[in-house]
């Protein structure tokens, strides 16, 4: 889920009963504004879930959803006469999130789950299928036409954690080890790509595929020169972003479904046993100094959250943790 970035009191979040929803928390209780089923446009694969966090610039929404389709869709915000806040959804656009060489190579399993990111005017997605692509929406801005792809690129396996971006433009992308096939043993499971090379666009990458199930399920977390991958398996490896040299790599407690989150440089990391853990990665070259562990109970899958010196993070248990010094 979402909240706007530009104050309005809007709640943009997907649910497992098919449906996205915008809803306005201007009042007492939550008012439903909007729902978009599944099932709205198609044709779509997998399933009817919406796991992606949407993306909102300017008045745009964008969001993939597990029936691996991505939408686009013109918020027209505003305020009634009252007050209370508004919206006016209207899907300006809507692709499917695969291709046919994909299908051919993987089967119906290409769901997006990871959230989308942009560089520029370059919006960036991938799926269950290990497809990684980029979108020009420029013509969004410009009223000059419809996105088009620009990028595309086969992991090879599953690849549900959120393409991450530096600021050069460069992606760092983790995908799972489940399909154990030709294409993922070649690309590895941590990698990063230079979108500017569309053909050969891979510049390094690492493998973690020791297991039946194995590779990397949360976002990749970069601080400074460092982007820090985390696999199912426990190991957290921090790699130079530039040469791709593993600088160090430290065991967490598996399985590790989470995303790393650095704030002034603390690395903020949950396991599947219960904890939550603070490393010390100021020195980007020094292996991590653990600072803390928090048992809280309950898988923490979750991504921590962190605002105004607390840290926020839910469980599988069903229950949601608040740390801070107050």
């Amino acid at each position: 889920m979402s909240i706007d970035p530009e104050g309005y009191p809007l709640l943009y979040t997907g649910s497992r009963d098919s449906f996205f929803r915008i809803l306005a928390f201007d009042g007492s209780e939550a008012r439903e504004l909007w729902k978009l089923p599944a099932d709205y446009v198609g044709p779509t694969m997998w399933n009817d879930d919406w796991d992606s966090s949407p993306l909102i610039l300017g008045d745009y929404l964008f969001e993939g959803g597990e029936n691996s389709r991505f939408y686009i869709v013109k918020l027209n915000r505003g305020y009634d006469d009252d007050g209370a806040v508004t919206v006016a959804p209207e899907l300006v656009f809507h692709e499917a999130g695969w291709d046919d060489e994909l299908v051919a190579a993987v089967g119906s399993e290409v769901s997006i789950e990871g959230s989308l990111t942009v560089i520029g005017d370059t919006l960036y997605f991938a799926n269950s299928g290990g497809l990684v692509q980029g979108w020009d929406i420029g013509g969004l801005r410009t009223g000059s036409g419809p996105p088009t792809r620009v990028f595309r690129f086969w992991t090879g396996d599953d690849t549900d954690a959120t393409v991450v971006s530096d600021e050069e433009g460069m992606l760092y992308v983790g995908s799972e080890w489940e399909r154990h096939n030709e294409r993922s043993k070649e690309t590895g499971q941590m990698m990063k790509l230079d979108p500017s090379k569309p053909d050969n666009p891979l510049v390094w990458s690492h493998t973690d595929q020791g297991a039946e199930k194995a590779g990397v399920w949360g976002t990749p977390g970069i601080y400074e020169d460092l982007v820090i991958f985390t696999t199912f398996n426990g190991r957290a490896l921090g790699i130079d972003r530039a040469t791709g040299e593993v600088r160090w790599e430290i065991t967490v407690p598996p399985p590790l479904m989470g995303s790393p989150v650095i704030v002034d440089g603390v690395w903020l990391q949950g396991d599947c046993n219960g904890s939550l853990h603070a490393y010390d990665v100021t020195d980007t070259h020094a292996e991590p100094a653990e600072m803390w562990s928090v048992p809280v109970g309950g898988c923490i899958e979750s991504t921590p959250a962190v605002w105004n010196g607390r840290i926020y993070v839910g469980t599988r248990a069903g229950q949601m943790h608040a740390f801070g010094d107050r």
